[in-house]
């Protein structure tokens, strides 16, 4: 966030840091400078500056280009707000990329809030009469003799179960307590390299790049392990042609993220988990909605996967992001730290 205190003469009173590295100039050089020379156009500023002494508005927002030095200048979004004083105003400039980023981690999280009531209201429904066609098939298969026609019964037995099944592990991240601990993230990620090594002994090389200074911290160690389990192993399926060639690679790369913003708020430090693959990337048709339930992008799957990675994610306060393109697949964990 970019901040300002400016004078109703158009003075600069006060710049943070952060305005300083955005326009690339020292807090002395901006302070007591007229902030409309900042803008490539500065109408809206000007308007703001002279409605102030008539309290014409409470908060104006409109969208500019921030000038820079030697760089091309930045689109922000700009948030004027009068203060207690007459003569002051607060303007808050938020880069156009961050506010869409906002903009579309609360749409996710809104999303998953409305996929969360939905998955548990259907699955309920699901399973009352499941129970009821499932004994029927039991009751019917005994009356029966021909053993042509109990493969029906046994069919339709089958199918129950493999519902049931989806059922339960469509309420499952909403029937386990949250069981918190200390948690170390690598040995999460340790965890989950032997398992798919073990499922894919051959033709994958998974590395390890990770930042030992990351601290531990509270969270559901089980639910994190099935967090990067699910991301990972829907990787290695996805690099079946590498895996046949032997070129096939899955990262995990840990790092710390300082003074960074998720899900609305500011954090100082953040756990940053990144699991990287070089398959062929998210298909197109389904970039924007593979966190939603029930869609996969695999024949054959259930799509479940990343719902219950975000939904686990979310429950430790962070959130999951996906940046795709052929060859190079960056799921991102992001996670406060203490």
């Amino acid at each position: 966030m970019l901040v300002a205190v400016v004078h109703s003469n158009g003075a600069v009173l006060f710049a943070n840091a952060g305005l300083e590295d955005a326009r690339g100039l020292s807090r002395r050089a901006i302070v007591g400078s007229a902030f409309a020379d900042s803008f490539t156009d500065a109408t809206a500023l000007n308007k703001a500056l002279q409605g102030l002494g008539g309290n014409e508005f409470a908060a104006l927002r409109y969208d500019a280009w921030l000038k820079r030095l030697n760089r091309d200048p930045l689109p922000v979004h700009v948030i004027v707000t009068p203060t207690e004083r007459a003569d002051e105003i607060i303007v808050e400039l938020l880069p156009l990329e961050l506010q869409a980023r906002q903009d579309r981690e609360e749409r996710l999280a809104e999303q998953a809030q409305a996929n969360k009531e939905l998955i548990r209201n259907l699955a309920h429904e699901i399973k009352n009469p499941l129970g009821g066609i499932r004994g029927a098939a039991q009751l019917l298969e005994m009356e029966i003799e021909s053993v042509e026609l109990t493969e029906y019964t046994q069919v339709i037995i089958h199918e129950a179960d493999r519902l049931q099944s989806l059922v339960d592990r469509l309420l499952a991240p909403h029937r386990r307590p949250h069981l918190v601990g200390d948690v170390n993230i690598h040995e999460v990620c340790e965890r989950v390299r032997l398992l798919i090594l073990a499922e894919f002994p051959k033709g994958l090389t998974v590395v390890r790049d990770f930042d030992t200074s990351i601290p531990e911290f509270r969270g559901d160690r089980e639910q994190l392990i099935q967090t990067v389990l699910n991301i990972a192993h829907n990787a290695c399926q996805a690099l079946t042609e590498q895996i046949a060639q032997a070129t096939a690679t899955l990262t995990f790369h840990t790092r710390i993220a300082r003074q960074t913003t998720f899900g609305k708020q500011r954090y100082r430090l953040a756990l940053e988990l990144h699991v990287i693959d070089n398959g062929p990337g998210v298909p197109d048709s389904i970039k924007d909605r593979i966190f939603y339930p029930l869609v996969s992008g695999r024949e054959g799957g259930s799509g479940l996967g990343l719902t219950l990675a975000q939904t686990f994610v979310q429950q430790h306060h962070g959130l999951i992001e996906c940046d795709s393109v052929p060859g190079h697949t960056d799921f991102k964990i992001l996670i406060p730290l203490p």
